[in-house]
């Protein structure tokens, strides 16, 4: 039988909470699994690491896209399979997946669905399964984590966003494959692995999370007015021909800023820094997905 293991973080909610999860998983035969309660999400790795050495080849992970990207970082070379709970405020990597936001559902794709291998991201030294970037998505991220996200769910972002859409663009260099690809003022810059982002929108028209390549918009927008237009860009039509947007694809990606900004990795605010080196890693973890013919 299939060693399974539950990481879970104690603060995120889904369905009737972790005493109906660990009431499904013995319905379906999993009646002693190895079992990890965190308060935070920067714990994952270490439980992970812990599984790992246990035998788990099933982890199931319970929480938001934060709590997937460490479980995901922890477990990239490993063989173990990953079986996601979604019980954050987002869900990126879940809806980029199908997988459903309802417990029991999630659980019969854990234990019942395919194994599909996917590529990450690696950006300064840490993987990402969603996406990645640097200026206003980074900086609105980093305000709603400050208790925000927590107390108003998706519309903390909404409103830290609209904080920072007067913040003035910043010179970046950025490199593509090695070649020189943009130099100038931007207010982000985004590294994707999968298509849509929050709100359902599908800002990367070509991304597959098992393409071998990860896909990187540069938006030049300045101030509420453009912003506004690149997003409903985005949000109607596509976001590659808005010309407030620079998009390409690429298996290693070099971002330089003039000045030290936060970044963020699918959903999780990072210290700020001037440089980052990204890479895609192929094929490196296994995700547990819906089975359609079930």
């Amino acid at each position: 039988m299939t060693k399974v293991a539950v990481i879970a973080h104690s603060k995120k909610i889904l369905g009737e909470g972790l005493g109906r999860l660990r009431e499904l998983l013995a319905e379906h035969g999993v009646t002693d699994p190895l079992w990890y309660e965190v308060p935070k999400s920067k714990k994952v790795p270490s439980r992970v690491e812990e599984a790992l050495k246990e035998g788990a080849e099933l982890i199931f992970i319970w929480g938001g896209d934060g709590s997937v990207q460490r479980c995901i970082d922890a477990a990239v070379g490993s063989a173990a399979t990953l079986a996601i709970l979604p019980a954050g405020t987002a869900n990126l990597l879940a809806h980029n997946l199908t997988i459903p936001i309802d417990l029991e559902q999630a659980v019969l794709v854990g234990l019942r669905g395919l194994d599909r291998h996917l590529d990450v991201g690696r950006m300064n030294g840490e993987h990402f399964a969603v996406m990645a970037g640097i200026g206003l998505d980074a900086l609105m991220i980093r305000d709603a984590d400050a208790s925000l996200k927590d107390r108003f769910g998706k519309a903390a972002y909404i409103w830290t966003g609209a904080r920072h859409v007067r913040t003035p663009p910043t010179k970046t260099t950025v490199k593509v494959d090695g070649r020189a690809w943009f130099k100038g003022k931007a207010s982000c810059v985004l590294v994707a692995n999968v298509g849509s982002i929050a709100g359902g929108i599908t800002a990367f028209d070509h991304a597959s999370p098992d393409d071998g390549m990860l896909d990187i918009a540069v938006v030049t927008a300045d101030g509420a007015w453009q912003w506004a237009r690149a997003l409903t860009r985005a949000t109607v039509g596509s976001a590659e021909r808005s010309p407030l947007v620079q998009m390409s694809q690429a298996t290693k990606i070099t971002i330089e800023s003039d000045k030290k900004l936060p970044y963020e990795l699918d959903g999780g605010a990072r210290s700020s820094t001037k440089s980052l080196k990204v890479k895609v890693v192929p094929r490196a973890v296994t995700i547990r997905v819906p089975n359609p013919a079930h």
